[in-house]
């Protein structure tokens, strides 16, 4: 009889150590399940964009580790609105991500009257991508080779000129709204869905004048096709360090950077979100992805996803009140 409760002892102690095991493994289980199907990565821009870099450098690099295929979706349109809703409305499994914009995260939800999505609430922060100053080029047969020279072109052709930018409410937008608050000049706002269709415009001399990504334009400003006249940054960018600021020449203070950030749906498992964001990291800091980023003017810096919700705060704070002052309004 002894016996018998010997073994019933050393069974409950088993099944209690078991119960245990399970309960702490469960968590790591549900990591290693993903990924088990095609990531797809969303981008709200035309391709050949810095968005769209970075997604497909992305996507390369997580191929090679995960064994599943990571597809690059390009969804452009009312200045990113289009392609972040389709993220907003997708499932929370970590098989649905958007290259965030400070356009869509920190721009759009003071410049639209009703978006289809929360900016903010409908997105689950993952990290920190990468940042790229803005630049302000000019078309050749202008034969203007700096930003004193447009303005005073600008105040004696007043609503004459126009700056294009790759969509309302993008950073490029806004270069340009601050660009016109701090100088006083009226110039008329281009927007396009990408910089596949404001480039052509720009070299044929449609528009006068273009915020772009430094990044993405790097390769005609060197080619002498367009004119670069100042970057948007308070510092010099090492990608192109013959360019001056908008800062260094008149107008102090003057700063507009686009940055990019990796966000899933609302509600996405903690476990997945600290995933990929070591997955991020792991990419951003290889050396050649890194390399490859910053020769195309792109400064990778993944961070927390802590640190990237107080970075949108500060930013929507910032670009309120710039929207505000531009009197610029718009329905979705």
């Amino acid at each position: 009889m002894m016996q018998f409760f010997k073994v019933v002892r050393v069974f409950k102690q088993l099944f209690a150590t078991l119960v245990v095991l399970a309960i702490s493994v469960n968590p790591v289980s549900a990591e290693t399940v993903w990924p088990k199907q095609a990531i797809r990565i969303i981008v709200t821009f035309t391709p050949g964009g810095a968005p769209d870099i970075l997604a497909r450098v992305l996507a390369e690099y997580w191929q090679k580790s995960l064994g599943v295929p990571v597809l690059v979706e390009n969804r452009p349109g009312v200045g990113g609105n289009i392609g972040a809703d389709v993220v907003a409305k997708s499932e929370a499994d970590g098989y649905t991500l958007l290259i965030g914009t400070v356009g869509i995260h920190a721009i759009n939800g003071a410049l639209y009257d009703k978006l289809p999505f929360d900016p903010v609430k409908d997105f689950t922060p993952i990290s920190f991508l990468a940042s790229t100053p803005n630049v302000l080029i000019v078309n050749k047969q202008l034969g203007i080779t700096n930003l004193s020279e447009l303005i005073d072109l600008a105040k004696s052709k007043p609503n004459q000129l126009t700056f294009g930018s790759s969509g309302v409410g993008t950073s490029l937008h806004m270069s340009g709204e601050l660009f016109k608050e701090m100088t006083g000049v009226q110039i008329r706002h281009i927007p396009y869905k990408g910089r596949a269709q404001s480039l052509p415009d720009l070299v044929s001399g449609r528009i006068t004048m273009l915020f772009d990504n430094l990044s993405s334009s790097l390769p005609l400003i060197k080619a002498g096709e367009v004119q670069a006249l100042g970057v948007t940054s308070l510092k010099r960018s090492p990608a192109a360090p013959e360019i001056p600021t908008m800062a260094e020449q008149g107008l102090p203070g003057f700063e507009a950077i686009s940055w990019f950030s990796l966000m899933a749906p609302a509600q996405l498992p903690s476990s997945i979100q600290m995933r990929l964001n070591r997955l991020t990291r792991q990419a951003l800091t290889n050396p050649e992805v890194k390399a490859k980023l910053l020769a195309g003017g792109l400064d990778p810096a993944p961070g927390s996803p802590q640190d990237l919700s107080k970075l949108i705060a500060a930013e929507s704070n910032k670009w309120a009140r710039v929207v505000i002052k531009s009197g610029a309004k718009l329905d979705q």
